[in-house]
């Protein structure tokens, strides 16, 4: 008799009949994007990402939902599949390209570097995040470090602290650095030859990254006196803001999911502190 919880039995027909089931389940890469239906819930959307297991499904009328990659749980252009993850990329021949852009040194002589002097400030861990995601391999490279300063109301006496000079520069990313802004005004009491600021015109570090990359037309329109992360999420219908930085990231693969003026700012700034 079959077990309440295994509906083809022990025996061996049964084995077989599961065996036929598996190959009626070819197997798809989830890559982003990809259109897809859960088979039990009817839920139709398109591939956020994969992560530990789980794939995250944006309906077709918005808002987010997380399934497990069980056998034959989707279906792609009618067919019922098993989602797997995406085969890694193969390794090129020819010289590779890290996410910023540079010509990737060989393996064998990467070696680890004593940190210079010199710093790049940003405004918090997101910033930092972001940059290390494209620029991590340069930064290494170079031996520079990249701090948050958690807000930059504070600004001139981190600069203080730091006593930048000839040596020790200090290169500064500033979020909605526009005429007028508060940020602006900060920025004017910083005055030293040993230290660049570098601004972008975006509210926050999240809008610098394209939307196609995240998946979105457009960044939504924040308006003015609500916090603009939380505005973001509930314009598209994300559960919170967490979830939406991990969107973000998840989408920065390189510097071309990068909109120009935080290209422009960071490769300035690390010129200026490497010299």
């Amino acid at each position: 008799m079959p077990r309440a919880d295994d509906p083809y039995g022990t025996d061996v027909l049964a084995e077989a009949n599961k065996l036929k089931a598996r190959a009626a389940w070819p197997p798809v890469a989830a890559v982003p994007g990809l259109i897809v239906q859960h088979r039990t819930t009817g839920h139709r959307g398109k591939v956020l990402c994969l992560e530990a297991g789980l794939v995250t499904i944006r309906g077709e009328l918005g808002g987010e939902r997380v399934f497990r990659l069980s056998p034959g749980a989707f279906q792609v252009d009618g067919r019922a599949v098993t989602l797997v993850a995406p085969r890694p990329a193969s390794q090129p021949r020819g010289p590779t390209r890290t996410p910023s852009g540079s010509v990737a040194a060989p393996r064998q002589e990467v070696r680890a570097k004593v940190a210079r002097g010199s710093r790049i400030l940003v405004e918090g861990v997101h910033d930092a995040s972001l940059i290390e995601r494209v620029w991590g391999d340069d930064l290494r490279d170079a031996g520079v470090v990249v701090e948050p300063l958690h807000g930059i109301d504070d600004l001139a006496s981190a600069v203080a602290a730091f006593g930048p000079d000839a040596d020790n520069r200090l290169g500064v990313l500033v979020d909605h650095l526009v005429p007028g802004s508060k940020e602006s005004r900060i920025v004017e009491a910083v005055r030293s030859p040993h230290v660049l600021v570098g601004g972008i015109p975006y509210v926050d570090i999240w809008q610098a990254v394209r939307p196609a990359a995240v998946g979105i037309a457009a960044w939504p329109s924040v308006p003015k006196g609500q916090p603009w992360k939380q505005g973001v999420c509930r314009a598209l219908n994300v559960s919170d803001e967490h979830e939406m930085w991990r969107r973000v990231l998840a989408g920065c693969r390189s510097w071309t999911d990068l909109e120009t003026p935080l290209v422009h700012a960071v490769e300035s700034l690390l010129d200026f502190v490497i010299g």
